[in-house]
């Protein structure tokens, strides 16, 4: 056997292509470093608006999942530049991140990760039953989520940017992703939980809060988007993992919301949003399920 597997060299490409594909995204990364009210004008967000489709995957998951993928590939060329630009001292993006860099990371990673138990905990206690299904169907997407991108992350095996003095973006080891953290950078984990949170609580609220999706899916996917700033500006992550993580997040997000409400009698719903402790005659109390029939 090789003592080491090979590496992935992508291709290059002309200054001409390098500078279009620059220019495009500096616009999309650096949006996510705007306020909500101007994301909310300038995009519209991305949103499960097929409310009684029972189709898992759409023509518009498609153009999605091309347009996620499209980004991520015009960011390999532009990851050494992106990481430059980021922790140029002089510049405004780089102040703005080391004074918020690390308080939206906490949001994505343990904050995205106590958000769902603790609203379904607290529907459940309070006999919300909306919230509670909003609380259980966001958990659901952040758990598929971590499993879909440690998978990726171990298969493909990519460096992160602080692991030599000469980092280069495009060394990548097929597998070696598993065996340590230095070789677990693409995707970004917490930018694909932080979509996926995103993805998922808007597409709730616009089923049963729709007044109010329009408000906070904008605050929700900039939030985001500026967790994946903070990881390029720790050193974390290069630009195109950050891509890839908000488009494994984003549709993982969509797709749970989605087949939960296509579905509802599933079997992991009617398990979860149907237990209770009740008790058990000695003191204590015991778990209990009142199951509906399967449709």
């Amino acid at each position: 056997m090789p003592s080491h597997l090979p590496l992935l060299t992508l291709p290059d490409y002309t200054m001409n292509q390098l500078r279009q594909l620059r220019r495009a995204a500096l616009r999309l990364l650096l949006a996510g470093a705007l306020p909500a009210s101007t994301l909310a004008a300038q995009a519209p967000v991305p949103s499960d608006t097929s409310r009684d489709a029972h189709a898992l995957f759409t023509a518009g998951d498609a153009a999605l999942a091309v347009g996620f993928a499209g980004l991520t590939v015009a960011m390999f060329p532009l990851d050494r530049s992106f990481a430059g630009r980021l922790r140029n001292e002089s510049s405004k993006a780089s102040r703005f991140l080391d004074r918020t860099a690390t308080g939206f990371e906490v949001l994505a990673v343990p904050g995205a990760l106590v958000l769902g138990p603790a609203l379904y905990l607290y529907g459940r206690q309070g006999h919300h039953s909306r919230v509670e299904d909003l609380g259980w169907h966001t958990t659901e997407a952040i758990g598929a989520t971590l499993v879909a991108t440690e998978i990726l992350k171990g298969a493909l095996g990519r460096s992160r940017p602080w692991v030599t003095a000469d980092t280069n973006p495009r060394d990548f080891a097929f597998g070696r992703g598993f065996t340590g953290e230095e070789r677990s950078s693409f995707p970004s984990a917490h930018a694909a939980v932080a979509f996926a949170a995103a993805a998922s609580l808007t597409s709730e609220l616009q089923r049963d809060w729709p007044g109010h999706a329009w408000v906070a899916g904008p605050i929700l996917y900039g939030g985001a988007a500026l967790v994946g700033l903070g990881r390029m500006y720790h050193d974390k992550h290069w630009a195109s993992d950050v891509a890839l993580g908000a488009g494994v997040g984003t549709l993982i997000g969509l797709k749970t919301v989605r087949y939960a409400h296509a579905h509802p009698g599933n079997l992991v719903d009617r398990v979860i949003l149907h237990a209770s402790v009740v008790p058990d005659g000695h003191g204590g109390g015991a778990l209990s399920w009142n199951l509906p029939l399967s449709h």
